[in-house]
This record gives C-alpha cells, sequence and structure tokens, in this order.
C-alpha cells in the first residue's frame, strides 16, 4: 500500500498517468468539490489544461442521507435513480431537490466568483477526485458533464476500490486510477494530510490557475 503524504502528492502521482492528454486540444480538467480540487489542480498543470470545479449535490433519501436516490448539477442538470427514487413521494424528492439545490447554487456562486457557467460541449472533460470509496458521486458526476456536452469523460483518481473502479469503467470513457487496494477501506487511511478541503483552498487554487 502506498500513502501519499498530501493531495498535492497524489496530484504528481496521478498526473504521471494521464500524460498522453498533453498537447489533446480541448481537455479541461474537472476537480469535484471540494477534496478533488487540490488534486486537479496539479493535474491540470501537468498536462497544460484549465482547471474548473464541478460541484455535483448528491440527493440522498429523507432518512438516510448517505443513499442516494440522485444528483444535482450546474445548469439544472438533474440524474435519478429510478430503482431507487421510486420510493419517495413527488413531494419527498422535491423537497430534497430543493435543499440540495440551493447549496449547489451557494457553492456555484462561490466558486466561480464571476467566471462564465461550465461549457463542455465538445471537450475531453477529466473528472478529478482524491479518492474512489462507493463511487456514487463520480458515477453522478459522469452522467452530469455527459448532459453537459462533453464527447469524451475520463475519471482519475489517485486511489480507489476495486468495485468501484468497476462500476465506473462501464460508464465512464477512462478510468485512470493510480492503486486499487484489494482491502480498501477509507480513502483517508492513503494520505498522512487528508484535512477537510476549505472553501477558501478551493478558491484559491482556481485562482491561482486562472
Amino acid at each position: 500500500m502506498t500513502t501519499y503524504r498530501d493531495r498535492a502528492e497524489a496530484g504528481q502521482v496521478l498526473a504521471e498517468r494521464l500524460t498522453a492528454l498533453i498537447g489533446e486540444p480541448d481537455v479541461v480538467v474537472l476537480g469535484l468539490v471540494r477534496g478533488g480540487v487540490p488534486v486537479a489542480r496539479v493535474v491540470a498543470e501537468r498536462l497544460g489544461a484549465p482547471l474548473d470545479v464541478l460541484v455535483v449535490r448528491k440527493l440522498g433519501m429523507p432518512w438516510a442521507r448517505e443513499v442516494a436516490f440522485g444528483a444535482l448539477g450546474p445548469g439544472g442538470v438533474q440524474v435519478l435513480n429510478e430503482a431507487v427514487a421510486s420510493r419517495l413521494s413527488g413531494d419527498d424528492i422535491a423537497e430534497v431537490r430543493h435543499r440540495e439545490q440551493i447549496e449547489l447554487e451557494r457553492r456555484e456562486r462561490l466558486y466561480r466568483a464571476g467566471r462564465p457557467p461550465l461549457d463542455l460541449a465538445g471537450r475531453i472533460a477529466v473528472i478529478v477526485d482524491d479518492g474512489l470509496a462507493t463511487g456514487a458521486t463520480a458515477r453522478a458526476a459522469v452522467e452530469v458533464v455527459r448532459q453537459l456536452g462533453a464527447r469524451r469523460v475520463v475519471v482519475a483518481v489517485p486511489v480507489g476500490a476495486q468495485e468501484a473502479y468497476e462500476l465506473l469503467a462501464a460508464e465512464a470513457d477512462q478510468v485512470v486510477c493510480a492503486q486499487r487496494p484489494t482491502d480498501f477501506g477509507a480513502v483517508s487511511v492513503y494520505y498522512e494530510d487528508f484535512h477537510e478541503v476549505s472553501d477558501e483552498e478551493v478558491t484559491a487554487a482556481l485562482t491561482a490557475t486562472a
């Protein structure tokens, strides 16, 4: 098992797995908010590609928020897992969606800071996170960027569970995962420094690569 000093070192290791994209036109690196952004910043710099953020909010069951029945993305994109969502009433879905839409819009305003909306039409979208546990957020992100018009979707992570990797591989065009331990555990185990990334760190990363 390899542990990373921090998300920046993880980004360096991951970036070396993505060098085939250097020089490719229309590549955009998308950091999943918030933990994926410091990793994505390093990847974007190595690839010479623009960095942006992707705000995806999971829609959790009212009585078990960790169980997702769908997700929201920018531009009004909504992804529903019908098998799970069918267990909820229309009012329940509307209430959860409203709450998460407010938080999504807050984060979009904060991180975009006047920059134009995310435009992925015809782009190669490289979705970066700091790790894959269940892969639920990353899978929602793949669907979101497809709906936003990306022509190719790559998911890139420094570490991930084998099961999550396989699920994503069936949905993304390419999944790059630097290590897939057989006995995965939690993402945090693979980092010496796995502090909670602040809004300020996200904003600083975007400003530095603008």
